[in-house]
């Protein structure tokens, strides 16, 4: 957490950065864990500063700001990350500030509770070098059933923690892997090497309308709070939910109480019901 969805949202939530030049960047003194900011400031500056945003994408799990220069600033949130351009939740996790000029939007900010993600700066080769095919797999919202068997048919993991993935198939996490294979009737500790064509496909088809309405809504804020969109404003999928964090709860399509298991040290929610195969 953050997923793919929440990311996604932040990126369409900084969009009116695009056009703008970075005046200055500032790592802001934080008493908290520090996060991950490369390269030293001063070259971060240096290659920064006066530079136009030329667009903002999006890769897997990250937010990518691109440069005229095709330089890029990658944001990591990780687990607790928020991307701004409205005041932060609170002042002593804020770790990042892109001061801008021309564009009506004043600063762009990098927020982090827990200190776990990331703020760095690549060229166009590094960028490539560092999240190209070979290290993230094919984007959730883009993937095929038949992409899916390609890359997964051949593990023993279960098909739920191979999700989890990000070289097989990049923005899935832990809460939107367990809704996904609840809605394709999949149990989640099926071994990939036993899922069926049409299976992958029912996988593929659910990742698609659990994540493009999870980003209709603007995410997830869990019981945390934590997750904020780009305006500091709570998430709407929460309430959606089918399974995660709901154990003990009827399911919506059969009234059986969810169930909940442990999978490579994370949370798992099913019905084992409708996710008996």
């Amino acid at each position: 957490m953050p997923e793919l969805p929440e990311v996604e949202t932040m990126r369409r939530g900084i969009l009116g950065v695009v056009g703008s030049r970075v005046a200055d960047v500032e790592r802001v003194a934080c008493k908290r864990r520090p996060i991950l900011v490369a390269p030293r400031m001063d070259s971060f500056r240096r290659r920064t500063n006066g530079r136009r945003i030329a667009d903002v994408g999006r890769i897997g799990k990250r937010v990518v700001i691109h440069l005229d220069s095709s330089d890029a600033i990658v944001m990591e949130p990780r687990m607790t990350g928020l991307v701004l351009v409205t005041d932060p939740p609170t002042t002593e996790h804020l770790r990042f500030r892109c001061t801008l000029k021309g564009n009506g939007i004043g600063e762009l900010l990098y927020w982090d509770r827990r200190g776990l993600g990331s703020v760095r700066l690549f060229s166009a080769v590094e960028l490539q070098d560092a999240f190209g095919p070979e290290k993230v797999g094919p984007d959730a919202l883009k993937v095929t059933g038949d992409v899916l068997r390609h890359r997964l048919s051949g593990s023993r993991r279960a098909v739920k923690v191979a999700l989890l993935d990000q070289r097989a198939v990049a923005g899935i996490g832990n809460m939107y892997a367990s809704e996904i294979v609840h809605l394709a009737g999949v149990h989640p500790a099926k071994a990939c090497h036993r899922i069926t064509r049409a299976q992958w496909d029912a996988i593929a088809e659910a990742m698609h309308e659990i994540l493009e309405a999870a980003v209709r809504y603007e995410g997830s804020t869990l019981r945390n709070g934590t997750y904020r969109n780009a305006l500091n404003q709570p998430g709407g999928y929460q309430s959606r939910h089918r399974v995660y964090d709901r154990a003990g709860k009827a399911c919506a399509r059969c009234r059986t109480p969810i169930d909940h298991i442990v999978q490579a040290q994370r949370s798992t929610y099913f019905c084992p019901k409708c996710q008996w195969q």
